[in-house]
């Protein structure tokens, strides 16, 4: 019987982590090519909240740090790619 509780507590936490996992994809997706409001509240979220988005992030079973930073390489390139364009008009 103890094995049967453990494997339903793995998958009831697979089906967690996957929950967050997709709120932090959605949040992503608005960050990169949502309207600029949500744009804007994605980003904080991402780069300035630290409670809500630690607690979010291991919910889903990821490093809050490792993501972070990630994400900062993403938004450096986005920076530098805005740049190059308006050098370039």
């Amino acid at each position: 019987m103890s094995e049967t509780l453990v494997g339903n507590l793995e998958i009831e936490d697979t089906a967690v982590q996957k929950l967050w996992r997709a709120v932090i994809v959605s949040t992503v997706q608005e960050w990169v090519s949502g309207p600029l409001r949500k744009q804007r509240e994605a980003e904080q979220f991402l780069f300035d909240d630290n409670k809500d988005y630690q607690t979010v992030c291991y919910s889903a079973g990821l490093n809050p740090g490792d993501l972070r930073s990630r994400l900062e390489k993403i938004r450096s390139r986005q920076d530098t790619d805005s740049l190059a364009s308006a050098m370039r008009n």
